[in-house]
Protein backbone atom coordinates (compact mmCIF):
# COMPACT_ATOMS: atom_id res chain seq x y z
CA UNK A 1 0.00 0.00 0.00
CA UNK A 2 0.91 3.63 -0.39
CA UNK A 3 0.34 6.57 1.90
CA UNK A 4 -0.10 10.18 0.83
CA UNK A 5 -0.19 13.27 3.05
CA UNK A 6 0.76 16.92 3.37
CA UNK A 7 2.77 17.70 6.51
CA UNK A 8 4.21 20.85 8.04
CA UNK A 9 7.69 21.11 9.56
CA UNK A 10 6.45 19.46 12.77
CA UNK A 11 4.71 16.65 10.83
CA UNK A 12 1.31 18.20 11.60
CA UNK A 13 -1.50 17.35 9.18
CA UNK A 14 -4.60 19.00 10.60
CA UNK A 15 -6.47 21.03 13.14
CA UNK A 16 -10.13 21.09 14.07
CA UNK A 17 -11.06 18.41 11.54
CA UNK A 18 -9.50 20.08 8.50
CA UNK A 19 -6.22 20.28 6.62
CA UNK A 20 -3.71 22.94 7.61
CA UNK A 21 -3.79 24.60 4.17
CA UNK A 22 -4.82 24.03 0.59
CA UNK A 23 -2.22 24.20 -2.17
CA UNK A 24 -3.75 23.83 -5.67
CA UNK A 25 -0.67 22.08 -7.13
CA UNK A 26 -0.70 19.59 -4.25
CA UNK A 27 -4.40 18.87 -4.77
CA UNK A 28 -3.71 18.21 -8.48
CA UNK A 29 -0.83 15.88 -7.56
CA UNK A 30 -3.09 14.05 -5.11
CA UNK A 31 -5.71 13.60 -7.80
CA UNK A 32 -3.16 12.42 -10.40
CA UNK A 33 -1.59 9.87 -8.03
CA UNK A 34 -4.80 8.45 -6.55
CA UNK A 35 -7.21 8.48 -9.52
CA UNK A 36 -8.10 4.98 -10.62
CA UNK A 37 -6.90 3.49 -7.32
CA UNK A 38 -8.56 2.54 -4.08
CA UNK A 39 -8.28 5.15 -1.32
CA UNK A 40 -8.48 4.26 2.36
CA UNK A 41 -9.75 6.86 4.78
CA UNK A 42 -11.65 7.40 7.98
CA UNK A 43 -15.15 8.74 8.49
CA UNK A 44 -13.93 12.15 9.69
CA UNK A 45 -11.72 12.59 6.62
CA UNK A 46 -14.66 11.79 4.35
CA UNK A 47 -16.65 14.52 6.12
CA UNK A 48 -14.08 17.10 4.95
CA UNK A 49 -14.68 16.31 1.25
CA UNK A 50 -17.10 18.47 -0.77
CA UNK A 51 -20.58 17.45 0.30
CA UNK A 52 -19.04 14.71 2.49
CA UNK A 53 -19.17 12.45 -0.58
CA UNK A 54 -16.64 9.80 -1.64
CA UNK A 55 -13.99 10.76 -4.20
CA UNK A 56 -14.84 10.15 -7.84
CA UNK A 57 -12.78 7.78 -10.01
CA UNK A 58 -11.58 5.90 -6.95
CA UNK A 59 -12.74 2.96 -4.87
CA UNK A 60 -13.41 4.53 -1.45
CA UNK A 61 -12.67 2.18 1.46
CA UNK A 62 -13.68 3.72 4.77
CA UNK A 63 -12.59 2.51 8.19
CA UNK A 64 -15.26 3.34 10.81
CA UNK A 65 -16.59 1.69 13.94
CA UNK A 66 -19.85 3.66 13.61
CA UNK A 67 -22.42 0.98 12.73
CA UNK A 68 -24.88 3.57 11.38
CA UNK A 69 -22.31 5.02 8.97
CA UNK A 70 -23.00 3.85 5.40
CA UNK A 71 -22.30 6.54 2.78
CA UNK A 72 -23.44 5.87 -0.77
CA UNK A 73 -20.59 5.10 -3.16
CA UNK A 74 -18.20 3.78 -0.51
CA UNK A 75 -17.35 0.50 1.19
CA UNK A 76 -17.27 0.68 4.98
CA UNK A 77 -15.12 -1.62 7.10
CA UNK A 78 -15.61 -1.94 10.85
CA UNK A 79 -12.20 -3.44 11.61
CA UNK A 80 -8.65 -3.39 10.30
CA UNK A 81 -8.50 -7.07 9.35
CA UNK A 82 -11.52 -6.93 7.02
CA UNK A 83 -10.20 -3.72 5.45
CA UNK A 84 -6.77 -5.26 4.84
CA UNK A 85 -8.37 -8.34 3.28
CA UNK A 86 -10.29 -6.14 0.79
CA UNK A 87 -7.67 -3.47 0.05
CA UNK A 88 -5.68 -3.86 -3.17
CA UNK A 89 -1.91 -3.72 -2.97
CA UNK A 90 -1.76 -0.36 -4.80
CA UNK A 91 -4.29 1.41 -2.54
CA UNK A 92 -3.54 4.85 -1.11
CA UNK A 93 -4.06 5.61 2.58
CA UNK A 94 -5.28 9.23 2.65
CA UNK A 95 -6.07 9.92 6.32
CA UNK A 96 -6.87 10.94 8.94
CA UNK A 97 -4.47 10.61 11.79
CA UNK A 98 -5.72 7.37 13.34
CA UNK A 99 -6.01 5.70 9.91
CA UNK A 100 -2.42 6.72 9.09
CA UNK A 101 -1.25 5.30 12.44
CA UNK A 102 -3.10 2.02 11.92
CA UNK A 103 -2.06 1.44 8.31
CA UNK A 104 1.45 2.89 8.02
CA UNK A 105 2.99 -0.47 9.04
CA UNK A 106 1.38 -2.01 5.92
CA UNK A 107 2.62 0.69 3.52
CA UNK A 108 5.76 0.45 1.42
CA UNK A 109 5.76 3.90 -0.21
CA UNK A 110 4.92 7.36 1.13
CA UNK A 111 4.19 10.40 -1.02
CA UNK A 112 4.54 13.46 1.17
CA UNK A 113 4.17 17.15 0.52
CA UNK A 114 6.46 18.79 3.05
CA UNK A 115 5.36 22.36 3.73
CA UNK A 116 8.11 24.65 5.03
CA UNK A 117 6.01 26.23 7.76
CA UNK A 118 4.38 25.30 11.05
CA UNK A 119 0.78 25.72 12.18
CA UNK A 120 -1.08 25.08 15.41
CA UNK A 121 -2.32 21.52 15.00
CA UNK A 122 -4.03 18.66 16.78
CA UNK A 123 -3.32 15.79 14.35
CA UNK A 124 0.12 14.60 13.31
CA UNK A 125 1.67 12.17 10.82
CA UNK A 126 4.49 9.87 12.02
CA UNK A 127 7.93 11.45 11.49
CA UNK A 128 9.42 9.30 8.73
CA UNK A 129 12.74 11.17 8.90
CA UNK A 130 13.21 9.84 12.44
CA UNK A 131 12.14 6.29 11.52
CA UNK A 132 15.00 4.06 10.29
CA UNK A 133 12.43 1.86 8.49
CA UNK A 134 11.96 4.64 5.89
CA UNK A 135 14.33 6.33 3.43
CA UNK A 136 13.92 9.18 0.97
CA UNK A 137 14.06 7.96 -2.63
CA UNK A 138 12.99 11.13 -4.42
CA UNK A 139 12.84 14.80 -3.49
CA UNK A 140 12.05 17.70 -5.78
CA UNK A 141 13.18 21.31 -5.69
CA UNK A 142 11.13 23.66 -3.52
CA UNK A 143 7.94 25.01 -5.07
CA UNK A 144 5.89 28.00 -3.97
CA UNK A 145 2.25 28.99 -3.72
CA UNK A 146 1.28 32.46 -2.47
CA UNK A 147 4.54 32.75 -0.52
CA UNK A 148 4.25 29.25 0.94
CA UNK A 149 7.24 27.03 0.15
CA UNK A 150 6.81 23.25 -0.16
CA UNK A 151 8.40 20.21 -1.80
CA UNK A 152 7.36 16.70 -2.78
CA UNK A 153 9.28 13.94 -1.03
CA UNK A 154 8.85 10.22 -1.73
CA UNK A 155 9.87 7.64 0.87
CA UNK A 156 10.17 3.87 0.63
CA UNK A 157 10.22 1.33 3.40
CA UNK A 158 13.74 -0.06 3.82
Amino acid sequence: MNVIAAVDQNWAIGKGGDQLCYIPADLKRFQALTSGHAVILGRKTLATFPGGRPLKNRRNLILSRDLAFAPEGAEVFRDLDSLLAAAPENAFVIGGGSVYQALLPYCTRAYLTKIHRTWPADVFFPNLDADPAWKIVEENEPLEHEGLSFRYVTYERV
